[in-house]
């Protein structure tokens, strides 16, 4: 008797998808630009000096001066992993947030969206949302599989953040890291391409002019657009 062996799904005429590295990705209320000292350290700077409590879950900051922000900046403006990129609100004119490509694998078709630090000001709007958006979409239709969201396991608003985003829970690793002398569980989310088209339907639905009242409140909440293409809520937050 042939033993039967399971070898997975065929991924038919695979072709390893682009490094990430647009110069520029445009949205309707925000516009991505790749991270420069020169054009961006001194507007971020001042956006994240109002609450130090936003580097709590990070590996880095807070940063003491604009000087020494300035110069990690330089130190991470040119890397190839991570790809970093300034999110510029396009009401207000100003830099206002920072993200990344990480972990980037276009072998295996797989790329992570982290080291995600928003002001206080830029927090909670349809810039910081539609920033994220843009930076899934492009993973997406560059051809990559599947798209990660990794964070500390104590980051509620992360975690949250990213089941809003479509990202759905595959568990906790226990003991994965210890940063700035804490231990660190990690978090894991992810989306996959055959999500996607749905994905990007609710992505559009949310975005829509229409979908926001005259004070900029949001009609439908994206929450409920993606909540019936994520297969897995995650268990802390429920749906």
């Amino acid at each position: 008797m042939e033993e039967h062996r399971e070898l997975g799904l065929p991924v038919p005429g695979w072709t390893p998808p682009p490094a990430p590295g647009p110069d520029q990705i445009d949205g309707r209320y925000v516009r991505l630009e790749r991270l420069s000292a020169d054009r961006h350290a001194g507007d971020l700077h001042r956006g994240f000096s109002a609450d130090d409590r936003i580097w709590d879950y990070m590996s880095i900051g807070p940063f003491s001066s604009a000087a020494q922000y300035h110069r990690w900046v330089r130190e991470h403006e040119s890397l190839d992993d991570p790809v970093f990129y300034a999110f510029k609100d396009l009401e207000t004119g100003h830099f206002g947030g920072v993200g990344s490509y990480l972990r980037i694998a276009p072998s295996a078709g797989s790329i992570e969206i982290g080291s995600i630090c928003l002001a206080t000001g830029m927090q909670r709007s349809r810039a910081a949302t539609e920033a994220l958006l843009l930076m899934i979409k492009w993973a997406f239709e560059a051809g990559y599989r599947r798209v990660e969201w990794k964070c500390n396991a104590l980051n509620y608003g992360s975690r949250r953040a990213a089941q809003r985003l479509g990202f759905s829970f595959e568990g906790v690793f226990r003991q994965a890291d210890v940063v700035k002398g804490h231990n660190r569980d990690t978090a894991w989310l992810a989306a996959v391409d055959k999500e996607w088209p749905a994905l990007k339907e609710a992505m559009e639905v949310w975005l829509s002019p229409s979908n926001f009242d005259a004070d900029g409140r949001q009609i439908e909440r994206l929450s409920d657009l993606t909540a019936l293409v994520r297969i897995n809520s995650d268990p802390v937050l429920g749906n």
